[in-house]
């Protein structure tokens, strides 16, 4: 590691939900960050179910039972793929997503029967309140704030702005 970079990388917190077309559409974004930053920028996803999508809170636990059993960002990519169909299929879609991305589906069900996730969830959604989130999805990265829900335009480009700084970086 050089002088120069951090021994903590900073975080993007990227507050989204999974039945959220312009999350979806996010995705390519967040690829790309993390292609140029790699592990020099830590990019967590934060749950912010809205209560307008029904499915929303399901789909933010069972994305949680995914990661403990480490295929989170996998099984998440896919839910966002797939947005409209959970619109309408609910926790039958998640518990196939599941299945095809290698996440058991019998411990996802009974991860929504039990509330194993619920802490997290909760918490998650109360930050994000706390810190003036309304919408999805919704970017904070050194304090600065992002509305993804209006407009993706500039985003990513804002975001490699201040990543670069915090991390010490010449814009590319």
């Amino acid at each position: 590691m050089n002088a120069s970079s951090p021994a903590i990388p900073p975080v993007l917190d990227v507050w989204c939900e999974l039945q959220c077309t312009d999350c979806r559409r996010a995705q390519d974004d967040l690829r790309a960050l993390r292609e140029r930053y790699g592990d020099a920028l830590e990019i967590r996803w934060r749950h912010f179910p809205l209560e307008k999508h029904k499915h929303a809170f399901a789909a933010a636990q069972a994305a949680e039972e995914a990661y403990v059993q480490g295929r989170g960002d996998t099984f998440v990519a896919a839910v966002l793929e797939r947005a409209e169909e959970l619109g309408r299929r609910g926790e039958e879609l998640l518990l196939e997503v599941a299945a095809e991305v290698g996440v058991d589906p019998d411990e996802v069900a009974t991860s929504l029967v039990d509330g194993r996730h619920l802490l997290v969830v909760d918490a998650d959604q109360a930050e994000g309140q706390a810190i003036g989130v309304t919408g999805t999805p919704t970017y904070v990265i050194d304090g600065e704030r992002m509305d993804g829900g209006k407009s993706q335009e500039g985003l990513r480009e804002r975001i490699e702005e201040i990543a670069d700084r915090l991390l010490g970086r010449a814009r590319s």
